[in-house]
C-alpha cells in the first residue's frame, strides 16, 4: 500500500486486468473508466493506465481449457501490478480456488485489506464512525496450503497409520473415516507478513498492531506466530505498539470496542473470518476493498473481494465499489495518491448523497446502475468530503 512499483514519472503504466466472471462483467468496465477520468482530471494526460486484459477463472477454462493460464501470470510477473474482478471456482473436488493459484504462484504473501466506514452506508452497529482497522493476512500457509487427503483414500489411511503407529497419536477419534489437513505455519512467512503490518503501521502513524491468532489451543503453529511477532517487533520496530487476543475474543471486542483495534495482522484462516465479518460490519464485502501483495518483490494484484453473483450478471444493477476502492489501493500502491484520493472522495460523496445501486438504496426504484454509479463517481469527484 505504500511501496511504489512502477517509476512515478512513466507516463505510461501497463497493467494487466481479469475482467472476472459473473458480475465481473458489469463492474470491471466501469473500474477502468473511473480510474481513467481519474487520472486525466488528477494529470492531463501526463499519466495513464495502458490497460491489458488477460484471462482467468471461467471465462479462461471456457475459452483455453486452464483456468489460470500461464500467459495470465507472466503477464502479472513481467508487469508486477494487477487488478481483477471476482473469478469463479469449482466447489467441491477438481482445481483448487483460481484467487488461491493466484496467490501461490506470484507468492504474494500478504493480503491487505481496509475496513472503514463510509458515511450514507447502513451498518448494524451504533456508531460505525469509529471503524477504521486494516487487516494484514498471511496468504500462503495455514490450511489454505491446501495439505489434505479425503476420507477413505490410500493417502489418509497412510497418513492415519504413521500417526498412530509411528507418532502415537491417540487424539484420532474415527480413524476410519477420517479425512486429513496439515497446518503449515513458518517463521519465516509468519515474520514477513507481521513485518509488513509493523512497517505500514510506523509508515502511517497507526496506533498499533494486534496479533489475532488461536495460540491458546494450536500451540505450536498459531501460538508461534504471536512470539514470532512479539519477537520480531522488539527486533525491528520498538516503537510500535503490539498485543494480540484470541480470534474468537476479536470477533466479540472488535464489534463492542472496534476503536481498540487499527492494524490486524493474522494467519491466514482467521485473516479470512476476520477480514468479511469486520466488512459486515461497515456494510458488507460489497464495498470492501483488497489487495495481494509480496512486499519484496512488488508484485500485487488488487481485486474485488466479494464472488460472482451470476444472477444479478449482465442487470446492469452490481455495486462495483469494492472493485473501484482495490483500484484507488492500486493507484496509491503506484505512487499516484492524488488520483487515489479522487476516486474514493467521488465514491465516499456518492454514498453520503444516496447515489447508489439497488443493494445499498434505500428506495429501489431511485438506485443507480453500475454505469450511472461509476458515472456520478467521475462527477464528484472534485467534491470535498
Amino acid at each position: 500500500m505504500t511501496a511504489t512499483t512502477q517509476p512515478t514519472s512513466s507516463e505510461v503504466v501497463t497493467v494487466p486486468f481479469i475482467t472476472g466472471d459473473g458480475i465481473g462483467l458489469d463492474i470491471t468496465p466501469v473500474m477502468c473508466e473511473v480510474v481513467d477520468a481519474a487520472l486525466e482530471a488528477c494529470y492531463g494526460g501526463r499519466r495513464r493506465i495502458a490497460w491489458l486484459e488477460v484471462l482467468a477463472g471461467e471465462r479462461a477454462y471456457d475459452a483455453t481449457g486452464s483456468w489460470l493460464p500461464e500467459e495470465t501470470l507472466e503477464a502479472c510477473r513481467a508487469h508486477r501490478v494487477a487488478i481483477k474482478g471476482p473469478l469463479t471456482t469449482p466447489v467441491g473436488g477438481g482445481f483448487r480456488s483460481v484467487n488461491v493459484a493466484l496467490r501461490l504462484a506470484l507468492d504474494l504473501y500478504a493480503c491487505v485489506r481496509p475496513v472503514r466506514w463510509f458515511e450514507g452506508v447502513r451498518s448494524p452497529l451504533l456508531d460505525p464512525s469509529t471503524v477504521d482497522m486494516v487487516v494484514f493476512r498471511e496468504n500462503t500457509e495455514d490450511v489454505y496450503a491446501g495439505i489434505e487427503w479425503p476420507a477413505g483414500s490410500p493417502e489418509a489411511k497412510k497418513l492415519c497409520a504413521f500417526l498412530i503407529d509411528e507418532m502415537g497419536v491417540t487424539s484420532i477419534r474415527f480413524p476410519q473415516t477420517s479425512a486429513f489437513g496439515i497446518k503449515p505455519m513458518s517463521q519465516q512467512g509468519s515474520e514477513r507478513l507481521i513485518r509488513a503490518a509493523l512497517r505500514y503501521a510506523s509508515d502511517t502513524g497507526r496506533a498499533s498492531v494486534t496479533l489475532v491468532h488461536k495460540g491458546n489451543i494450536q500451540k505450536y503453529t498459531e501460538g508461534a506466530f504471536r512470539q514470532w511477532g512479539y519477537d520480531l517487533a522488539a527486533r525491528e520496530f520498538p516503537d510500535v505498539q503490539v498485543k494480540d487476543v484470541i480470534a474468537d475474543a476479536f470477533l466479540q471486542a472488535s464489534l463492542r470496542h472496534p476503536g481498540d483495534f487499527s492494524v490486524i495482522a493474522a494467519p491466514n484462516l482467521n485473516g479470512d473470518y476476520i477480514s468479511d465479518h469486520l466488512a459486515a460490519m461497515v456494510g458488507g464485502i460489497g464495498i470492501a476493498p483488497g489487495a495481494n501483495i509480496n512486499y519484496e518483490t512488488d508484485h500485487a494484484v488488487f481485486e474485488a473481494t466479494h464472488g460472482t453473483a451470476p444472477r444479478h450478471a449482465g442487470l446492469g444493477e452490481a455495486n462495483p465499489s469494492s472493485l473501484l476502492l482495490s483500484a484507488a489501493m492500486m493507484l496509491e500502491h503506484l505512487g499516484w495518491t492524488q488520483a487515489a484520493d479522487a476516486v474514493t472522495r467521488g465514491l465516499a460523496t456518492c454514498l453520503r448523497l444516496g447515489l447508489v445501486t439497488y443493494d445499498l438504496a434505500a428506495d429501489p426504484s431511485a438506485a443507480l446502475s453500475t454505469s450511472g454509479f461509476g458515472q456520478a463517481v467521475i462527477e464528484h469527484m472534485a467534491t470535498q468530503e
